[in-house]
């Protein structure tokens, strides 16, 4: 199957929102670094903003504070997977097509940005509660867009619809919230690879039987 995927090649959500060098990048891939080496909360303020170069007015005026650079680390993720998923949502390609463009896309874009998306998973909880609340409403308005595909082609038959679209995306997005625990860039896959696989399991358990 075609694939619409119109990401380019190797492309990071931290390339596509922060300019090269600027102190927002910087800030979060140091802190990206620490979280992973250190744990969120034996890592502190004073240590990122010496790794990152820049002084604690400089961060502070990018990030309110420790919380907000977590929150940025997994937010950028999301909103860049959401703005690809409502280009593709708005494509004319064949509803097949762009449903697996749409599953194959968050593969690749999560085992792009492994390292934060995993960071966030395991640090989530230090987040305020409205923090924590604001991130899950963000993905649960991308996973109602994503489902919403499922549901069209159920509704017109391309789909077989005797499994109800809440189970076939939780199961697939299981998988995708599991990459890190098992993706290595130094396996015998690619990334594009692996999210090519995922599309084609979640198109073959759609077709009809």
């Amino acid at each position: 199957m075609t694939r619409a995927n119109t990401r380019k090649p190797g492309t990071t959500v931290e390339e596509n929102g922060y300019a090269p060098g600027s102190v927002p990048r910087r800030l979060l891939s140091v802190a990206t670094k620490l979280f992973a080496k250190k744990g969120f909360d034996r890592t502190s303020v004073q240590e990122i903003v010496e790794a990152a170069g820049v002084t604690k007015g400089a961060m502070y005026h990018y990030f309110g504070s420790k919380d907000d650079l977590l929150y940025e680390i997994y937010a950028r993720v999301l909103r860049e997977q959401t703005e690809q998923l409502e280009r593709l949502m708005a494509g004319d390609a064949p509803l097949a097509e762009r449903l697996s463009a749409a599953a194959s896309d968050v593969v690749v874009s999560t085992i792009a940005n492994l390292d934060d998306a995993t960071i966030f998973m395991q640090s989530m909880h230090h987040l305020s509660p409205e923090k924590q609340k604001s991130v899950r409403a963000e993905r649960r308005k991308y996973h109602e867009r994503f489902r919403s595909l499922i549901e069209e082609g159920q509704s017109s038959g391309e789909f077989r619809a005797d499994k109800p679209a809440d189970l076939v995306l939780d199961f697939f997005f299981g998988g995708v919230h599991h990459l890190g625990s098992w993706y290595r860039r130094s396996g015998s896959m690619s990334a594009q690879q692996v999210g090519d696989h995922y599309a084609d399991l979640l198109l073959s358990a759609l077709r009809p039987l």
